[in-house]
């Protein structure tokens, strides 16, 4: 006898709540993202977007940003994103 077990469908309430939001972890975390990095013209904002999970800054000068050549990121933006993500995913797995 051959049996299956589809696991999305039997998730109890809680565990589909956790899915539910670790799903939105990659849009919270480019809205963070999106708060730290540095204004001047705006250019680093406008060509920072999400594609999928994947938070791809398409400008010249991201790297030098991100290793913190700004006064206003002097922790870049890998680094304190980091840290949100760790302390949203600790705040989803407590409820």
């Amino acid at each position: 006898m051959k049996s299956t077990l589809t696991v999305k469908n039997n998730l109890t309430p809680s565990l589909k709540r956790i899915q539910k939001e670790l799903s939105q972890v990659p849009g919270k975390a480019y809205k963070y993202w999106e708060s730290q990095t540095p204004v001047r013209s705006g250019n680093a904002r406008r060509s920072t977007s999400l594609q999928g999970d994947t938070i791809k800054a398409t400008y010249p000068y991201a790297t030098r940003l991100n290793e913190g050549s700004s006064k206003q990121a002097p922790q870049g933006m890998s680094e304190p994103t980091d840290r949100f993500i760790a302390a949203l995913i600790k705040r989803i797995m407590r409820k």
